[in-house]
C-alpha cells in the first residue's frame, strides 16, 4: 500500500513539474518575441505605430473614467447611503478600486482587440516576418483583406464579451474579504492571460485557415504553455505603457506560440536559407 501511495506521489510530483516547467517556457516565449522584435527596428516600427494610437484613445477613456469615478462609486454603494460616515466612505472607496480594476482588466483585454483590429496589416506583417525565420507557413491559406477584417472583428467581439461575462462575476467578488484582495486578482490573471493567448495567436491561425475553435483546442493541449505565455503578457500590459511598448513582441512570441502548439519548428533558419517547403522538399 505504502508502495503504490509513493508511485502515485512521485507521478504526481512529475506531472507538477512538468506543467511548471511547461508554464516558464510560455513566459519565455514572450522574451524570444521581445529579442526578436530588437534584433529589427523594422518590426518594432511596425508594431508600436498601432499600438500608440489605440493607447492614446484608451488613455483619453481613463481620464472620463477617473473623472466620473466618485460619482460611480456612490451609484454602485447605494446601499450604503444609511451607514456611519466612516464605513460608508471606506465601502465607496473599496467600490472605486474595484471599478478600477475590472477597468484595468477590461482595457487589456479589449486593448489588444482593438490594436489588432487597427493595426491588422502591420501584426500581419510581422507575423509573416517571423514565420519566415522559422521555416515559413506551408500550403499559406491567402485571406483577403476585408475577409480577414471580418473574421478577425467577430473573433475579438467574441473574446470582448467573454471577458465582460468574466469580468462582472470578479468584480463583485472583489468585495469579498481576502479572498477579493489575494485569490481574485490571481485568477483575473490568469483568465486574462488565457484570454490574451487565444487573441495573440489570431493571425497565425488564420493563415492557416484555422478559426477561433481551432486555436481553443490547440491551446488547450498545451494549457500551462498557453497560459504561462499570457499571464506573462497580461502582467507586463498592466505596468504603464507596457502594451504600447511590448505589442510588438506579444505578436512575435505569439507566433512562436502557434508553431509550437501546431508541432512546427521553432529554431531559426540560418540568415539567407529558404525554407523547406520553398526548396520543394
Amino acid at each position: 500500500m505504502s508502495g503504490s501511495s509513493d508511485k502515485w506521489r512521485c507521478g504526481a510530483q512529475a506531472i507538477g513539474c512538468r506543467v511548471v516547467k511547461q508554464f516558464f517556457v510560455g513566459v519565455a516565449m514572450l522574451g524570444r518575441g521581445l529579442v526578436l522584435v530588437l534584433r529589427s527596428p523594422k518590426l518594432l516600427l511596425l508594431g508600436l505605430l498601432p499600438a500608440v494610437i489605440t493607447g492614446l484613445l484608451y488613455a483619453a477613456a481613463l481620464g472620463v473614467l477617473i473623472d466620473f469615478l466618485p460619482r460611480l462609486s456612490r451609484d454602485v454603494t447605494w446601499f450604503a447611503d444609511g451607514w456611519a460616515e466612516g464605513w460608508r466612505q471606506l465601502t465607496q472607496v473599496l467600490a472605486g478600486a474595484g471599478l478600477l480594476g475590472v477597468a484595468a482588466l477590461l482595457g487589456i483585454l479589449s486593448f489588444t482587440a482593438v490594436t489588432l483590429l487597427i493595426g491588422d496589416p502591420f501584426y500581419e506583417r510581422i507575423s509573416e516576418l517571423v514565420e519566415d525565420r522559422f521555416g515559413g507557413v506551408p500550403d499559406e491559406v491567402e485571406v483577403g483583406f476585408w475577409r480577414s477584417l471580418v473574421r478577425g472583428l467577430t473573433d475579438s467581439l467574441r473574446l470582448i464579451a467573454l471577458s465582460v461575462l468574466i469580468g462582472i462575476p470578479l468584480f463583485l467578488l472583489g468585495f469579498l474579504p481576502v479572498v477579493g484582495q489575494t485569490v481574485i486578482p490571481v485568477l483575473g490573471g490568469a483568465i486574462g492571460g488565457w484570454l490574451l493567448a487565444v487573441e495573440l495567436t489570431g493571425v497565425p491561425f488564420q493563415r492557416r485557415g484555422l478559426r477561433l475553435a481551432d486555436r481553443r483546442a490547440r491551446l488547450r493541449t498545451h494549457c500551462p504553455l498557453a497560459l504561462g505565455f499570457g499571464v506573462a503578457v497580461f502582467c507586463c500590459f498592466l505596468i504603464p505603457l507596457g502594451a504600447i511598448l511590448l505589442m510588438p513582441a506579444a505578436v512575435a512570441g505569439a507566433t512562436l506560440l502557434s508553431r509550437t502548439v501546431l508541432d512546427q519548428p521553432t529554431v531559426e533558419l540560418p540568415s539567407g536559407r529558404l525554407p523547406d517547403y520553398q526548396l520543394g522538399r
